[in-house]
């Protein structure tokens, strides 16, 4: 299926014809660069916009011979321009075209998941909306704590969301610049103009110093973002997979017309997707370590990183894009049990309230381990004994001569854990959004 997806527009970004395609436009750019300076002739940089070309298959053929992709790269450019190429590369050494066209890439596929980050964000939004006052219960270690409400959830996920969507900001921000300065990044061979033009031409930066190679700890700090969001997205993945188990049910996948859940067992309808979304960010926060240990290199100039980098951008960026799609998808079609919610909240038998009921004591003077000692025996009670807390504590004397029947019955009530939805959505920014 992954495979499949690979011919979506991400993994065009990522094509080795979309890579040569951004060599080309590099490989131009200088020679224009060194046309303004009056370096190269004019007539020479037309023909080489005209001629300009290559063939995967040629570069290929000769790479196999000569072991060197920017070297097989630049001959097959040669053969399509005649002698006007040896204006092209004039000056340059390969990580110019290699860094700088990687830069493209990675900025382009930014581009792309912010874009779905934008579209999943909106999705969240609609259900913190639409659930806005759902109660459910609050969970702290597995266990029941508190009610609050299934809009608060999403409230929680559009929140981080729009910080992942910032720190992507940033990331595509330190990964825009390019680097057009040869061979030890001392511009020995080159004019530091031709590297603006370049950079300008493209859209990036021009490093402000480099060693050759852009240094890597640009690229380790776009890798952990995307990390970042692949873990975001399997905590969201991870807390839907727990609340579609049996004994909960309180949310499920979609589940469409023909789908199968098992070979063995026709009931089953199992979180699968959610599933895919939390094991392939694994893949992608692995990545991120390898990314983490490119950025130290044998006197800050070396190829250790590239292989790497060969295989950890690209799936990368394409695993992320492959899981926003999916789980925008699990989120919209997300099947919300409310009634379930409510059900699951009476199983603790009113024990829910224990926290209010002590706030309650100490307002009428108790201290709070006083209270808390009074709230606790009762509650023990009622769980050991499958009793309702409510009725027991009606019959607590110590209790009820502090409290009066009609303030326990405030006590047992679900609104106040409601009440300050609103100003958390506003607080959010969800108040405003249509």
């Amino acid at each position: 299926m992954i495979e499949r997806y690979t011919l979506s527009e991400m993994g065009r970004v990522w094509s080795e014809e979309n890579k040569l395609k951004n060599w080309l436009k590099i490989e131009i750019a200088a020679c224009e660069a060194w046309a303004e300076l009056g370096k190269i002739p004019l007539s020479a940089v037309e023909i080489i916009r005209e001629r300009a070309a290559f063939k995967l298959d040629r570069i290929k053929e000769i790479e196999a011979e000569v072991h060197h992709d920017v070297i097989a790269f630049l001959t097959n450019v040669a053969e399509f321009v005649g002698d006007e190429s040896k204006y092209i590369h004039l000056g340059m050494t390969s990580s110019d075209i290699l860094d700088t066209g990687l830069a493209l890439q990675m900025c382009e596929s930014a581009d792309l998941i912010q874009d779905k980050l934008e579209k999943l964000q909106r999705v969240v939004a609609e259900k913190a909306i639409r659930y806005k006052y759902s109660l459910n219960i609050g969970r702290t270690h597995g266990v029941h704590g508190e009610p609050s409400t299934f809009g608060l959830k999403m409230a929680l996920w559009y929140s981080e969301i729009k910080r992942n969507i910032l720190r992507l900001e940033q990331a595509r921000e330190i990964i825009s610049f390019g680097a057009i300065s040869g061979a030890m990044g001392n511009f020995a061979h080159l004019d530091p103009r031709v590297e603006e033009y370049v950079c300008h031409q493209l859209g990036l930066k021009p490093c402000p110093v480099s060693t050759q190679v852009i240094q890597r700890d640009r690229h380790a700090q776009f890798m952990t973002t995307l990390a970042i969001i692949a873990s975001s997205l399997e905590k969201m993945a991870t807390e839907i997979r727990n609340l579609q188990r049996t004994e909960i049910l309180e949310v499920e996948e979609p589940f469409r017309q023909g789908q199968k859940g098992s070979s063995a067992m026709p009931h089953k309808r199992n979180p699968m997707m959610s599933e895919r979304v939390a094991g392939l960010s694994r893949v992608i926060r692995g990545n991120a370590l390898a990314a983490l240990e490119n950025v130290a290199l044998w006197h800050e100039r070396d190829l250790t990183h590239s292989s790497v980098e060969r295989i950890i951008i690209p799936d990368s960026c394409i695993l992320l894009d492959y899981v926003l799609e999916k789980f925008r998808a699990v989120v919209q079609g997300l099947v919300v049990y409310e009634e379930n919610m409510l059900e699951n909240m009476k199983k603790t038998q009113g024990l829910v309230f224990s926290q209010e009921l002590m706030l309650a004591l100490v307002k009428k003077g108790l201290s709070r381990e006083e209270a808390y000692q009074l709230v606790q025996r009762n509650s023990m009670k009622s769980w050991q004994e499958r009793l309702d807390f409510k009725t027991l504590v009606e019959k607590d004397t110590a209790i009820m001569q502090l409290l009066s029947h009609d303030e326990i019955e405030g006590i047992f009530d679900l609104s106040i854990y409601q009440a300050q939805v609103d100003y958390i959505f506003k607080r959010c920014g969800l108040d405003c959004w249509n």
